[in-house]
């Protein structure tokens, strides 16, 4: 996908709510007919008969027929193939979407002549019934025959021209690299370089704190919540923004530098589920792992790799992450006792010192699975300590 920044007029705003408003009417429906299929009332309605429904529909309701056929016909194709990628397994079930929250709708059958540009940074692209919305051109336009239009909480509208980007040219050096994601430095490299994902500067984490207290105190469905609201996902979005930044800026350059890039084998999004439990056996210590749950996804831990994958396809390796903190990257010698603090590691049996987190790129970049007993591939140690035996019968 390559996104550019939408300024709409006034009026086409009104348009471009619309349409996700529609998009949104039919995915849920959709959503709600695949909840109430059992095997007992036969097979959900498929994708052909939910076109002739909403067909139907827009006869019977002319709010409906207002819109865009297309729009909402593209969000009966988006809700069948979300069924199918969780049919195969690798996504979650669709789920109702709420007003405020992942806003969009998509457009097909794209020509050359939607896009036009006017000039030396500005371009347009032609959306149903709102006509030309011009977006900023930072970079080419490349040829797509979809774009998705999509408004975040913040009030800024995307356009994203679904096109698969090249991917990045190995260096050719033979180079690996090993990165160690963590919460203080976001991705500790083997190379000894320590890149952390910027966030909020205090004033403005300041301004949020205060802005969220003012919230709480304010009246559900009042105008006053809703400007808070508002402020507030400004305020998020920009923080959002400099994570993606940083994100996309450190895996361009991981990309391009080294030919091998080894990372953990890590399922974020088991380690950011939430702790708080059920009413019978609730969770322990839930505010903090609450605060460590945000912490990770501050980092931009699966994006980071998710992102690798995209740009570097097949240069990517996942090693397991068991130990790699524990282990001394010179001698091997595994011990809990190494990691002395969060920031510094010293290896009991070698000496050896360093930064614990690069310790642990260095270890990943090794690729070798850590083992508890002897370290990278060594053998279960043997306790050399002298035995305490009984003395010799004395004679009589």
């Amino acid at each position: 996908m390559s996104r550019f920044r939408l300024y709409p007029a006034p009026e086409q705003v009104a348009v471009l709510e619309s349409h996700c408003g529609h998009a949104r009417f039919v995915w849920n429906l959709a959503v709600e007919q695949q909840s109430w299929w059992t095997p007992r009332r036969g097979p959900a309605p498929n994708y052909n008969e939910q076109s002739r429904q909403l067909t139907e529909a827009r006869r019977e309701f002319p709010w409906l027929a207002e819109g865009s056929q297309t729009v909402q016909q593209q969000a009966l194709r988006d809700f069948a193939q979300a069924m199918a990628n969780y049919f195969r397994g690798s996504h979650r079930k669709p789920t109702l979407r709420k007003r405020g929250r992942s806003e969009g709708f998509r457009n097909v059958a794209v020509k050359p002549s939607d896009i036009r540009t006017v000039n030396r940074r500005w371009s347009e692209v032609k959306v149903p019934k709102a006509g030309w919305v011009r977006f900023r051109r930072l970079r080419t336009v490349p040829d797509a025959k979809s774009y998705r239009v999509t408004g975040d909480r913040a009030g800024r509208w995307h356009v994203a021209f679904a096109a698969i980007p090249e991917p990045i040219d190995a260096s050719g050096t033979g180079e690996t690299v090993g990165v160690d994601r963590g919460v203080a430095v976001s991705a500790a490299l083997s190379t000894g370089e320590l890149p952390s994902c910027p966030g909020l500067r205090p004033a403005e984490a300041g301004r949020l704190l205060r802005l969220q207290r003012r919230r709480a105190k304010a009246k559900r469905g009042g105008n006053r919540r809703g400007r808070l609201t508002a402020q507030i996902a400004r305020v998020k979005a920009r923080e959002a923004d400099r994570r993606k930044d940083w994100v996309e800026k450190t895996n361009t350059g991981l990309a391009r530098r080294f030919d091998l890039i080894r990372v953990e084998d890590l399922k974020v999004k088991n380690m950011t589920r939430s702790a708080r439990g059920t009413v019978e056996a609730p969770g322990r210590n839930v505010r903090q792992k609450a605060g460590l749950n945000r912490a990770i996804l501050a980092n931009g831990w699966g994006l980071l790799v998710q992102r690798l994958e995209d740009k570097a396809p097949g240069r990517v390796e996942k090693i397991p992450a068991a130990y790699t903190s524990q282990c001394c990257s010179v001698c091997g010698h595994v011990a809990a006792e190494s990691r002395e603090s969060q920031a510094r590691f010293a290896c009991v049996a070698c000496g050896y010192e360093d930064n614990a987190d690069v310790n642990a790129a260095r270890n990943i970049a090794a690729g070798h699975a850590v083992t508890a007993w002897g370290g990278v591939g060594l053998p279960k140690p043997v306790n050399r300590e002298p035995q305490l035996t009984a003395p010799p019968p004395v004679a009589a």
